[in-house]
């Protein structure tokens, strides 16, 4: 379970910061649902920007928000519906769209998930203590600009083959930014620059994603509750919830997952991944195009029991899907082809790994022989705000789009069949879990009695870690209460 044991001096010294800087927290509570942000706050934000370094913006922290760049308050959650004029299979594809977070991308709350809970407790202190934050791309920039939104030091690592737009926002709101070799898949290099600072001396705290259960319990408590909210929304009578689709990533956007098994029993989770570097599916390796969802390892938080299908997408597929969303010719043929104006002009909110994310919900609803009574969950981290340079070099590399990439583009996407999707048994499931001995017992010095309890004592290490948010609220409530405003 997440240490919430307190530490009162620093929890003390912690809480007066906060009040000579301003800050107030928001709990899980108000993250889930934030009419239950006060009244004041509210008013506040009205005069404050999305992508602001305002300690208000933390009260932004949801999927609710309102879609503007600034002085939004809150709606309804933040999605889109892919039907099956456009996605060529029969389900109805429900996208959670994380462009309304604060920073472009919802990995800002799983950072504020795994932070929180020491700064409250008294077992991080910002002002003397670097926060690091590894990350193949929009962990490290949610962590950087949390840690901003506290005036605290932060240093991002992120690998250097990702997106130029990443590094040049990076630069303007954190300490320090550090570029490890390779691309989304040179996690371990990632690992070894966290050992690298570790050994340094520094006064520092590492929060790595892959490994911080406050990641996971964010998703669980806070997307799994949105989700579930949408969910009764659209289904009707006759209808069914078959699967929540997410790519493996750092491991904690499929904990949402988890809660939804929790709701709808028959619920099947998906987890989604490069073919290219099919860490999961054969036990592979390789680079590959499908930013953001770091592998070559299984991510300690990824609950390897509780996950149903692994599904292998290509990356070409992946980057050629890019082009025909965001291109005129491309969304022109859309439009032609019976898609709405309306979604087609809202197909920007895909980012790269929501477009596999998307690829992988299709070759489940294929693999599955799902039909029009079926919905599917999946999400999109980012938008292609934060790809605009990839667009430009991939006209610089293939050539000006035209209608006739189009056509084939669309063929290529409702051709999309249900290869290298596996539908795992109880022994692949271990299998896969089997695989963090190498990274996490070997390499990074975790205890192998912890990894046996997360396969043979399931309820104590995941039910009762990822319920731990009302505790949590417990202890920002008193800290706010301390801080005084």
């Amino acid at each position: 379970m997440i240490d919430l044991a307190i530490n009162n001096d620093i929890r003390d010294k912690n809480a007066a910061y906060c009040r000579e800087k301003g800050i107030l927290l928001p709990t899980f509570e108000m993250m889930k649902n934030p009419e239950k942000v006060p009244a004041k706050i509210r008013e506040a934000l009205t005069s404050v920007g999305l992508w602001e370094v305002n300690p208000l913006n933390l009260f932004r922290i949801t999927w609710k928000n309102e879609q503007k760049e600034s002085g939004g308050l809150y709606g309804g959650v933040n999605h889109f519906v892919l039907p099956p004029e456009l996605t060529g299979c029969k389900a109805k594809i429900i996208v959670l769209s994380g462009k309304w977070f604060p920073t472009g991308a919802h990995k800002v709350g799983a950072t504020y998930g795994c932070l929180i809970p020491r700064l409250v407790s008294g077992q991080f202190d910002p002002q003397t203590t670097k926060a690091v934050w590894p990350s193949t791309g929009n962990y490290c920039r949610g962590g950087a600009y949390i840690s901003a939104l506290l005036a605290n030091h932060a240093i991002a690592i992120l690998p250097e083959e990702m997106s130029q737009e990443r590094f040049d926002w990076l630069k303007t709101v954190a300490g320090e930014v550090i570029a490890t070799p390779g691309c989304e898949s040179n996690v371990k290099e990632i690992f070894d620059k966290c050992w690298e600072l570790r050994n340094s001396g520094e006064n520092l705290q590492i929060f790595n994603q892959f490994d911080e259960m406050g990641n996971p319990l964010w998703h669980y408590n806070v997307t799994g509750s949105a989700i579930e909210e949408l969910v009764q929304h659209y289904l009707g009578a006759g209808e069914n919830f078959a699967g929540y689709i997410s790519s493996s990533g750092s491991g904690g956007t499929l904990a949402a997952g988890y809660y939804l098994k929790t709701r709808f029993p028959k619920l099947q989770i998906a987890v989604a991944e490069a073919l290219e570097c099919p860490t999961l599916l054969r036990n592979g390796f390789g680079d590959h195009r499908i930013e953001g969802i770091g592998d070559k390892h299984v991510p300690w938080v990824h609950d390897c029991k509780d996950t149903d299908f692994v599904i292998a997408v290509d990356d070409e597929k992946a980057i050629r899907t890019l082009r025909l969303f965001n291109e005129t010719q491309g969304r022109d043929l859309l439009k032609k082809e019976g898609v709405s104006p309306e979604l087609v002009d809202q197909l920007d909110l895909l980012g790269i790994s929501g477009i596999g994310n998307m690829l992988a919900a299709i070759k489940f609803a294929k693999y599955n022989e799902l039909t029009e009574n079926d919905y599917l969950v999946t999400i999109a981290t980012d938008s292609m705000q934060l790809y605009g340079s990839r667009i430009k070099e991939l006209e610089q590399t293939r050539g000006a789009y035209s209608g006739a990439n189009a056509e084939r583009d669309l063929e290529l996407l409702h051709s999309l069949s249900y290869d290298n999707t596996k539908e795992l048994s109880y022994y692949d499931k271990k299998a896969i879990h089997n695989l963090k001995y190498f990274t996490w017992i070997e390499q990074q010095a975790k205890d192998l009695s912890e990894l046996n309890a997360q396969w043979y004592d399931h309820e104590n290490f995941w039910t009762k870690t990822l319920n731990q948010a009302a505790e949590i609220d417990e202890l920002i409530n008193d800290f706010n209460s301390r801080v005084g405003l």
